[in-house]
C-alpha cells in the first residue's frame, strides 16, 4: 500500500512505499480517461458483421456499408449458425421474429461465443426484444434506425466486447502476482528510472537491452503503466519461445483455413493490443521474413492476417527487448538494418544486478514480502551475514536468480530467519581466485566484473583521484568517468597527490 505521495519539482508524481522508492509515475488526477471505461471508438473497417435476412431489415446492408462496416447476409438462422461457426464475425444483427424458437439465442452463442448479438425490432416488439436481452443478447435497436443511432449502438457493443477481452487479460495478469515496481537505490537504476519517466508519455518505439533476467519486461510494463495507454492492454510475446512458422500467426492472427489446424479466425497480438502496448521480448530471435512484416506495421500501422485479403489498421505502441547485440546481428545480415533503426528511436540499457549491488537488500525484502503472500507462507527475516553474502555474490542469473533463491528459501528453511548456512553452495563457496594474492579471477567471473574490480582497486589505491587512476589504467579521464557512472562506483576522493608510476627496466 502506498503510504505517502510527494509532488515532484515538475512533471509526474513520485510514489513512495515506506523507505523504498517505487519507480512509478502517474499524471495528476483528472488528466486521463477513467480506468476501465472504453470510449466509443470501434473502428468500422476492422470489423466484420453478419446480418440475418428477415422482415423490416431491407436496406440495412446499404446503411452498414455507408457507415464503413463490411457486412454479409445470412438467409436465415440456420445459415447464420453456419456462418457464425465458419467466420466468427464481430457482431450478428438479427430480427426478433427469427428468434422465437426456444434457446435460439443460446444456440447462436454456442456457434460463436465471442460474437456480439444485436437484436433488430419494430416498436411494437420491444417486450420480446427485452426478453432476448435476458437470454444473452447484447442490445436491441428499433427499426428503422438512423445512421447516427446505428453507429452509436454498434460502437457501444463492439467496444464493450473489446473491454471484456481486456478485463480477461488483466485478470490473468493479476493472478501472476508480478511486481509492478522497480527498486532503484543504485545510481545505475536511478538513471533507468529517470528514462522511464521521460519516455512513458511518448508514442515512440522503445528498445530495451540487457542480460537475461535483469527485468526488461518490468521496465516495459512500467513504461506502459505510466503512459496515456495505461488503461488499455499490455501484451507480451517472447519471440525466442515461438517457432518461426508460428510467430507470424501469433503477431498478426489468421483467418479460418489459413493453415492446417486453423479452425476459426483468430486475432493476433497486434490486434489484441489495439490502443495499448505490445512488448516483443528477444526481438533478435525473430526471422527475417517476419521482420519485414513487422517493419510494415510500424511504418503503415496496418497488416493482413495470415490467409486474409484485407488490411487491419491498429494503433499500438511497440516496445522491444533483446539480450543480444543487434548491431552485430545487423552486420551478420541476421537482422534488418531498417528495422533496427526503426526500433531504436529510444534505447534503455538495464544494467545487470552485479553492477548495482546497492539494490540487492531492497530487492530481497521486496521478494520476501511478495513471495510470502503468493505462496501463503509466513514472511521470514534474513540475517545480516546472509544479506552481506547476497550483496557480494555476482548473480549470473541477475534478478531472476535472486527471486528464485528467495522463493526457495521461504518454502524450505524451517526457521523464521534465513541464515548464511541456508544459502545455496554456489552463493557461499569461495572460488580459488578468491584467495588473497592468488591473482586469478574466480571461474565464471565476467569481463565486466573484472573491469569493475580493477577500477575500484585502482581508485582505492589513488585515494579516489580520477586523473591518476586513469593514468595507471591507461585510459582517458572521460572514459574512466563514464565507466564509474556505468558501474555505479562511489568512492570519495581524498585528493591524494598523484604518484608517478615507477619506470620499467
Amino acid at each position: 500500500m502506498v503510504n505517502s505521495v510527494r509532488k515532484a519539482d515538475s512533471g509526474p508524481l513520485a510514489l513512495y512505499n515506506k523507505d523504498r522508492v517505487f519507480a512509478a509515475f502517474i499524471t495528476p488526477a483528472g488528466t486521463g480517461p477513467l480506468p476501465g471505461v472504453a470510449p466509443v471508438t470501434a473502428s468500422p473497417e476492422n470489423r466484420r458483421l453478419l446480418l440475418v435476412d428477415g422482415p423490416g431489415i431491407e436496406g440495412m446492408t446499404d446503411s452498414l456499408n455507408r457507415l464503413g462496416y463490411p457486412a454479409s447476409l445470412a438467409a436465415g438462422i440456420e445459415d447464420a449458425r453456419h456462418l457464425l461457426h465458419r467466420d466468427q464475425p464481430d457482431a450478428l444483427m438479427i430480427g426478433v421474429d427469427a428468434l422465437r424458437a426456444p434457446m435460439a439465442v443460446a444456440s447462436l452463442r454456442e456457434a460463436s461465443p465471442g460474437t456480439a448479438l444485436l437484436i433488430l425490432t419494430a416498436p411494437g416488439q420491444v417486450t420480446a426484444a427485452s426478453r432476448l436481452l435476458r437470454e444473452g443478447a447484447d442490445d436491441y435497436l428499433l427499426l428503422p434506425p438512423d445512421d447516427h443511432e446505428l453507429r452509436l449502438r454498434l460502437g457501444r457493443i463492439l467496444d464493450r466486447r473489446d473491454l471484456d477481452d481486456r478485463i480477461a487479460f488483466f485478470r490473468d495478469q493479476l493472478t501472476k502476482g508480478d511486481s509492478r515496481t522497480l527498486e532503484a537505490r543504485s545510481p545505475a537504476m536511478q538513471r533507468v528510472t529517470a528514462q522511464i519517466g521521460r519516455v512513458a508519455p511518448m508514442r515512440s518505439t522503445v528498445l530495451i537491452s540487457g542480460e537475461s533476467g535483469v527485468g526488461k519486461e518490468l521496465v516495459a510494463r512500467l513504461i506502459h503503466l505510466n503512459s496515456p495507454r495505461r488503461d488499455q492492454s499490455f501484451i507480451a510475446l517472447n519471440c525466442a519461445a515461438m517457432p518461426g512458422n508460428l510467430i507470424e500467426s501469433e503477431l498478426f492472427g489468421h483467418e479460418k483455413g489459413a493453415f492446417t489446424g486453423a479452425h476459426a479466425r483468430t486475432k493476433g497480438k497486434f490486434e489484441i493490443a489495439h490502443r495499448g502496448t505490445l512488448f516483443l521480448d528477444e526481438i533478435g530471435e525473430m526471422d527475417i521474413t517476419t521482420q519485414a512484416k513487422l517493419l510494415r506495421v510500424l511504418e503503415q500501422r496496418e497488416f493482413m492476417r495470415v490467409g486474409g485479403d484485407r488490411s487491419v489498421r491498429v494503433d499500438v505502441r511497440l516496445i522491444a527487448a533483446t539480450n543480444a547485440v543487434l548491431e552485430r546481428l545487423v552486420a551478420q545480415n541476421a537482422f534488418r538494418r531498417d528495422l533496427y533503426y526503426r526500433l531504436k528511436v529510444v534505447t534503455i540499457q538495464v544494467p545487470p544486478l552485479r553492477e548495482r549491488s546497492d539494490d540487492v537488500p531492497t530487492l530481497v525484502h521486496t521478494f520476501l514480502d511478495e513471495l510470502a503472500r503468493t505462496n501463503g507462507v509466513p514472511r521470514k527475516e534474513i540475517s545480516e551475514e546472509a544479506m552481506q553474502q547476497l550483496t557480494r555474490y555476482h548473480w549470473p542469473g541477475n534478478v531472476r536468480e535472486l527471486k528464485n533463491l528467495i522463493e526457495s528459501a521461504l518454502v524450505s528453511v524451517p526457521g523464521e530467519i534465513i541464515e548464511l548456512a541456508d544459502l545455496p553452495a554456489q552463493v557461499t563457496r569461495k572460488e580459488p581466485g578468491d584467495a588473497p594474492g592468488n591473482g586469478r579471477p574466480a571461474a565464471g567471473t565476467t569481463l565486466a566484473e573484472m573491469e569493475r574490480a580493477l577500477i575500484e582497486a585502482t581508485l582505492e589505491h589513488t585515494g579516489g583521484n580520477r586523473t591518476h587512476s586513469a593514468m595507471l589504467l591507461g585510459i582517458g579521464v572521460r572514459t574512466l568517468q563514464r565507466k564509474i557512472q556505468s558501474f555505479g562506483i562511489e568512492i570519495a576522493s581524498t585528493r591524494r597527490r598523484p604518484r608517478k608510476p615507477k619506470p620499467t627496466n
